[in-house]
Formats: C-alpha cells, structure tokens, sequence
C-alpha cells in the first residue's frame, strides 16, 4: 500500500531498524553471559560434575546446534524479505498473491517433523536414563519445607536407632550412586542440583524419586526453582561429596549424641537452648534436670511441622537455609580454594566442622537478635489463619545480648569432630 501524501510514513518502515536494534542487543547480552566464567556461576548446567549431569550437558550440545541452525535460517528469510520486499513510498501495487504451493507445504510440514523428532528421540532416551534406578545407591529423603531442606538416611541409623538426620546440607560419597526420595510439609518446592543432575518437584503427600553422583569430593549449590513463599528466593541447599573413607567417617561422627564441655559458660548457653529453642530444634544428647532425653515438639508451633536439627550444628559450613557461612571469611575462603584445587583435602578439611576460631560470630547473633529481620518469613500466626496459629519461620524471641552471646557460646561445641578429639 501506498502512504497518503501528508501523513507520516508508515510504522512498518521503521521496524527494520528496531529489528536489528533487538537483535543486536541480544546478539550482545548472550556474548555477555558467555563470557561469565564458571566461577561466578556455581549453579551452571553447564559445568557438569556427575554422571547424570553429563548426559544433560551432552543432550544440550545437539539441541543447541539444531536449535542454532534453525533460528539463523529463519532470522536469515526474515531479514531477506524485510529488506527486498520492504514497503517503499513509490509503490503503487499489491504483491502478488500466491496460493497452492504443493511443493513448500509439503517441505515445511515435513522438515519441522524430522526437526523435532532429531530432538524427542535422544531426549526421551536421555530422561529414562536420569530416572532409571541404579545399583545398590545410597537412599536419602530429601524432605523440603518453608523454607530449608531436611535430609535424613534411612538405611543409616544413629546411637537412638533412629535415621540419621541433617539440614541444608546433604553430604554424599563421591563416586557412589544416590537415590533421592523427594516430598515436601507444607508447599510445593523443586530441588535442584545443576552440577549433579537436573530438576525434581518436592509435592505434599508424594514422593518423587531422583538420582545424583558426584564424580569427585566437592561442594555443590542448589536452590529450590518452585515458588514456595515469601523466602522462596533464600531456600538454598548444598551438596558435600567427600571421598569414600572421609564420608564413612562423617557417618561414625554423626551417629554420635552432642556432647558439650564441663564449662560454666557453656552450661548457662545450654539452660538457655532448653528453655528457649529445644521445643522446636531437636538436639541428641540434651537432657533435662532428670537425665531424660529432650524431645522437640516442632508440630506444635511450626506449620510444617519441623525444624532443621541442630544436634551436630557446626559440623556444617552454613546455616538458615545455607544462607549464610558458619565459617567466617577466611576459613571459607580456604575451604573454596580447597574445594578447587584439592578435591581430596577439601573432604578431609570439611570433617573438621566449624571450629571456634572460624565461627562467624557475627551473622550468627544477627541471625538469632532478630531471624525474621535477616530472612524474610511469615511469623505472626495471627495474621495466618490457615495455619492454625502455628509459624512459618523462627520467630523473634526477643533475646537480650547476654541471652544470645551464652547460645553462641553453647551452639559452638556441637561439633561431633572437636567432642572426639576430646575438646
């Protein structure tokens, strides 16, 4: 169509320029994020460390390419008839319209086919692999709530007869199989792993089965990639492989219960646990005033119905939904440096816990003077009528600075490693 003398030229004039301006722009972000080395995304696909994500990445490679191919035809076709067969002012003509081309139909309905089916074969072949169930694995529930993960080993069973149970962090054998049971409390949340596998939704009332292995000792980051909440952003999780040996040794450290020193000071941070946290967070190996063993009775103040067990606290590296380090900078520090250069020392460094002198003290109060403050929760039960007046998160318990600095004091031995060399 002609433009109408007067009037301004048409729109559809100008849009190859903004075609190119976007395209441009894009070009120019994806060499941007390319350009990003692995250190800066510990939870990239593409820097696969077991064998279940090795055959993601594999199966990425051929998508990409065939996915590539066909955009850069495609882009091609659109910038040819964009600029020979653009609108110019002296047209004064229809284009012929062509109808009832056997030949093109035919070949587009055809080739995107072939296209696709290049694509679904390896694809489904790839999925039943990643699902497929190993050999003698090692099991772990993997259980998620708002807003942390709790990991418990059924086949492995402590000094109670109970599973082993932690939090956050998910310790594995490098080199071993895993079988992952995974469900949730209260939402839906989604685990993943990107260095070790991809994807699984953690639903209430199923259990998702999901595998991971790790080729060599490390620390692998996840996050939960399922809208759960207010902290959906800050439910973080880490896996730990350590060598064999070293992973049968923090097995031997977990079984046992905590065991704090004969310290005054210590003592005054352990009345204050069992007066205020011992409710919820179940510690083996804290009794009362008659030797019974305190048991946590989370389900009667938190929605989920649970909370992470603190009973080897410190033989972790992070805390609050592996938000924040246990470790303070430089220890973390060394422990990353570790982690990439010397696989196997990093296994044997991450047995010896959080020790006094790497403890961040100062998140660690932060985090107790007032948790809702450092990580986002819906802790007002009387604003939640769904959940029937119980929390979603820690409170804040109003502690003094005398309150806090005597729980620190206490939470800092419950480090099965320090107990057993007699500390």
């Amino acid at each position: 169509m002609t433009s109408v003398e007067g009037m301004p030229s048409s729109p559809r004039s100008r849009r190859p320029r903004a075609l190119v301006a976007t395209g441009g722009l894009s070009a120019l972000l994806l060499t941007v994020l390319s350009a990003c080395s692995q250190d800066d995304r510990p939870q990239s696909t593409m820097d696969p460390q077991g064998d279940y994500a090795q055959m993601i990445f594999d199966l990425s490679w051929p998508v990409f390419l065939i996915a590539a191919v066909v955009g850069v035809v495609v882009f091609a076709v659109i910038g040819v008839a964009v600029v020979r067969f653009r609108e110019r002012p002296d047209d004064e003509f229809t284009p012929k319209q062509v109808h009832g081309n056997p030949a093109m139909e035919i070949g587009l309905t055809v080739l995107p086919a072939v296209l696709l089916a290049a694509i679904i074969i390896p694809t489904v072949s790839v999925l039943f692999d990643l699902n497929a169930e190993p050999e003698d694995p090692l099991v772990i529930n993997v259980t998620g709530q708002q807003w942390w993960w709790e990991f418990d080993y059924p086949t492995i069973t402590g000094d109670d007869d109970l599973p082993l149970v932690t939090a956050n962090e998910m310790v594995i054998p490098a080199g071993q199989q895993v079988r992952l049971n995974i469900t949730s409390r209260d939402v839906i949340h989604s685990f993943w792993i990107p260095r070790l596998n991809g994807k699984r939704d953690a639903v209430p009332g199923r259990v998702h089965t999901w595998n991971m292995q790790a080729d060599q000792p490390g620390e692998f980051w996840g996050q939960c990639t399922e809208f759960c909440g207010l902290s959906h952003t800050n439910m973080r999780m880490r896996v730990i492989a350590l060598t064999p040996a070293d992973f049968d040794r923090w097995v031997e450290l977990q079984k046992a219960n905590a065991v704090s020193p004969d310290d005054e000071a210590v003592e005054a941070g352990r009345a204050q646990f069992s007066s205020l946290c011992a409710s919820c967070h179940q510690v083996d190996g804290l009794v009362d005033a008659d030797g019974e063993q305190i048991v946590a009775q989370p389900q009667t103040q938190v929605y989920s119905g649970a909370a992470p067990n603190l009973t080897h606290l410190m033989s972790r590296g992070t805390f609050v939904s592996s938000n924040f380090d246990l470790l303070n900078e430089e220890c973390r520090d060394q422990r990353e440096a570790l982690a990439e250069d010397d696989p196997e020392a990093f296994s044997a460094a991450y047995l010896e816990g959080t020790t006094p002198e790497c403890l961040n003290r100062v998140d660690l109060e932060a985090w107790l003077r007032d948790p809702p403050g450092v990580f986002p929760m819906y802790v007002d039960p009387t604003q939640l009528a769904a959940t029937d007046g119980k929390y979603r998160g820690m409170p804040n318990l109003n502690l003094t600075e005398d309150q806090i600095d005597q729980l620190v004091t206490y939470l800092q031995t419950l480090n099965p490693a320090l107990n057993t060399a007699g500390a």
